[in-house]
């Protein structure tokens, strides 16, 4: 059965926050401590295939225990965020290239492709109803979360018949609130994240409950985050917890670990190699070895290491620390490619250079 065209009507929620509630909020929001008023809502079945769009005022979803979800984890996400340009505009990163990883998502989940159409539609209406919560200044801007998940109250280990696509949307605070600081990295030797013909290539919530214990250990080590390797050979550097990596090398080439199957394909990641050839470094994509981060880092042939995501953009890499061992990156502190390259990508989100991939995406004016 095939969507019909996007359509989505508008409930008001009664209860929304006062203007004054809110910009207490949007003054100090943190990182997904705080949501807005509405949320988006739709249904599919293979009767309607996707029907019922609907913004409707943020609350608790109503559950069945046996709701296939809770007991199969059949459910996959989304993460990007809406910015503020100094016009009062406000605009989506490549939410396009969101949509097309949902859908491939959804493939390997066994659930339904959701529309581009429906995907940016869904968006739209959220940020229309919500606009008065992004929140502007500094490197402020409003987290949004797709996310679809079966819903069909059944015990049996097949598709759901039933799943629920829903939008939910959070201000965010910057990331870095006193400038970006450098992270070390905890190498976990006795955990994977995902495996060869596993879902590591799908942005799934099973994919990051694997890396919850591994992350509690990098903690204990005194990191921020786990860097994961192959599931084969223990070998090849994947990616982290929520971030793939990149490597600048003493020649100003930048590495970044070939895509496995394993991997999550970034959005941050895809656009960090474009703007590192246009500063005019030479942009590879390879296997990476452990042996390879540790030694350069040791000899200087790696001179810069960091990760990339949604949510913290650009984040330097410190060092590399494992069970009796420790690397620094250059100096340990950010480095210029590091920071050249952050600063490129944060200026095009938020309209301080010229969007010359056309990434931006206009949702209200």
């Amino acid at each position: 059965m095939t969507s019909t065209p996007f359509a989505a009507s508008l409930t008001q929620n009664p209860t929304a926050k006062t203007a004054e509630q809110r910009d207490a909020i949007l003054a100090d929001p943190g990182f997904g401590n705080h949501f807005t008023d509405h949320m988006f809502l739709a249904e599919w079945t293979p009767d309607t295939g996707w029907a019922d769009g609907r913004v409707v005022p943020y609350g608790p979803l109503l559950i069945d225990p046996a709701t296939a979800v809770l007991h199969y984890a059949q459910e996959i996400f989304e993460g990007l965020k809406a910015y503020v340009h100094d016009d009062g505009s406000a605009w989506l990163f490549r939410p396009e290239a969101n949509a097309a990883r949902m859908q491939r998502s959804a493939h390997r989940l066994a659930l339904p492709e959701l529309p581009t159409d429906w995907f940016l539609g869904s968006i739209q209406a959220l940020v229309e109803a919500d606009r008065a919560w992004i929140p502007a200044g500094g490197e402020k801007s409003l987290y949004l979360r797709p996310f679809m998940f079966a819903s069909e109250v059944f015990l049996g280990v097949r598709p759901s018949q039933h799943v629920t696509y829903s939008v939910i949307a959070s201000p965010a605070g910057a990331y870095f609130s006193g400038g970006v600081q450098a992270v070390s990295i905890w190498l976990s030797s006795e955990y994977s994240r995902a495996g060869a013909g596993g879902t590591g290539a799908a942005k799934c919530g099973g994919n990051y409950a694997a890396s919850l214990l591994p992350q509690q250990e990098a903690a204990q080590h005194g990191c921020a985050q786990v860097a994961f390797l192959d599931s084969t050979e223990q070998k090849w550097i994947e990616e982290l917890g929520g971030m793939n990596l990149y490597f600048v090398q003493s020649d100003g080439s930048i590495v970044t670990p070939s895509l496995s199957g394993s991997i999550l394909e970034g959005i941050t990641r895809d656009s960090i190699m474009q703007i590192g050839r246009d500063l005019g470094h030479e942009v590879v994509e390879r296997r990476v070895s452990v042996d390879e981060w540790r030694q350069g880092a040791a000899d200087g042939t790696i001179t810069e290491v960091f990760a990339c995501g949604t949510a913290a953009v650009v984040t330097p890499v410190a060092s590399l620390k494992w069970d009796g061992g420790e690397v620094v990156s250059g100096d340990g502190q950010p480095g210029k490619v590091t920071t050249d390259i952050r600063s490129a990508l944060v200026d095009i989100q938020y309209g301080r250079a010229e969007d010359r991939h056309g990434w931006m995406r206009r949702v209200t004016r």
